[in-house]
């Protein structure tokens, strides 16, 4: 474990030994230095090390557990990290997707992060609108969990209202917001009502089919179950209203 406000840069070997007999959680392990990973690397391979201040050998059994969000290949190629230390712990790999690519997660993820903050700033939590939840479903979320986690905690502190208003989509940060694609953000309204039924639909129709698909991440079959239409009936509707999208199943 780490120690209050420690950082992997700050990692001190004495904490293997806090580890005896459990486990020992490194999170970005990319960012530790290459003398660090260098001790880390032997205490893997002899199950022991020597105390700080002392010439005592302490003998640990200790399972690690190492996170990264880094290509830790690209960071070997640059001699950023050490190849050895790679495959010493690179025994079983499990790769945690990305969030753009999970995007039907959010809405527990939100109520989590937001109970998280809630208890936190002695707040009480806020619910989101089915509009917050579409438009930052549509978000491409490059900062993952840890940006969706400041993003809630902004809402619940920035916000108007109390705890009985739901969060709308136009109470989300500015850039946020800014970053989502323009079908979800234009106000056709003024547009619509001067037109004739058919072509009024139609604009609707492709507006709301390019906002649901991109929030969706071009799965077309989640697409299809949200807005209650068959998988191939979907396909023609999109075609016909020219929405071109690289189907995911």
């Amino acid at each position: 474990e780490y120690g209050a406000g420690e950082t992997t840069h700050e990692l001190k070997i004495g904490t293997l030994e806090q580890a005896d007999g459990g486990t020992l959680f490194i999170d970005q392990v990319a960012d530790m230095p290459l003398e660090t990973q260098a001790k880390i690397l032997r205490v893997l391979q002899d199950q022991n090390f020597n105390r700080l201040g002392s010439g005592q050998t302490v003998k640990v059994d200790v399972r690690i557990i190492a996170a990264s969000s880094r290509d830790l290949l690209a960071e070997i190629t640059q001699k950023k990290f050490r190849e050895d230390l790679y495959y010493r712990l690179n025994v079983v790999p499990i790769q945690v997707p990305a969030l753009s690519s999970r995007k039907e997660d959010l809405p527990d993820l939100i109520e989590y992060f937001m109970a998280q903050s809630a208890h936190a700033n002695g707040l009480p939590p806020r619910l989101f609108a089915d509009d917050a939840i579409a438009l930052m479903q549509a978000c491409d979320w490059p900062g993952n969990v840890r940006q969706l986690r400041n993003v809630v905690e902004w809402v619940l502190i920035m916000a108007p209202g109390d705890d009985r208003t739901p969060i709308q989509a136009n109470m989300l940060p500015p850039e946020l917001v800014l970053s989502t694609p323009s079908t979800l953000r234009t106000d056709l309204a003024h547009e619509i009502m001067s037109l004739p039924l058919r072509r009024a639909r139609e604009i609707f129709e492709r507006q709301y089919l390019e906002a649901q698909v991109t929030r969706f991440g071009n799965n077309i079959s989640k697409t299809a179950s949200f807005v209650g239409m068959e998988r191939s009936a979907l396909h023609r509707k999109l075609k016909s209203l020219g929405i071109s999208s690289p189907d995911r199943i």
